[in-house]
């Protein structure tokens, strides 16, 4: 997408804002031509909705294709490190079974207390064993 003036000086505004929000908009940018630059930016995924104002407005925010569009640099998001060894890895690595796993067996591969592994297990219906290895899972992931 080729932006205009006005696009691009609204989404410079944007990444140097300390929340990447589209603030600046000028004098002469109001109602129907607002909303059409608004409109054009959110289908392009340059912009998203971010809070909503005092006023009730809806406030955007520049995205990372927003900040590529300015030819910014986009940081790439870490991802998660798994840790070898340790009991949270045994423990995903038992849950990701395709038969999943028992209390039983989460207690033996960790050396946990029963009433400790539990834990992981009881806030979620416990007539759903799928339900309950999803849960353990996000638990400890």
């Amino acid at each position: 997408m080729k932006l205009s003036d006005t696009q691009t000086n609204l989404l410079t505004a944007a990444a140097q804002h300390p929340e990447h929000l589209l603030t600046d908009f000028p004098a002469n940018l109001k109602g129907g031509a607002r909303l059409k630059v608004l409109t054009s930016l959110a289908n392009a995924n340059l912009i998203a909705a971010h809070s909503q104002a005092e006023d009730g407005s809806t406030q955007f925010a520049i995205t990372d294709e927003g900040r590529s569009a300015l030819g910014i640099a986009v940081e790439a998001k870490a991802s998660p490190v798994k840790r070898e060894g340790t009991k949270q890895a045994t423990l995903i690595e038992l849950l990701q079974r395709q038969e999943g796993v028992t209390l039983e067996q989460m207690v033996q591969a960790t050396g946990w207390q029963q009433h400790y592994a539990d834990v992981l297990v009881m806030p979620t219906n416990i007539s759903n064993s799928a339900c309950v290895v999803e849960h353990a899972a996000l638990r400890s992931a």
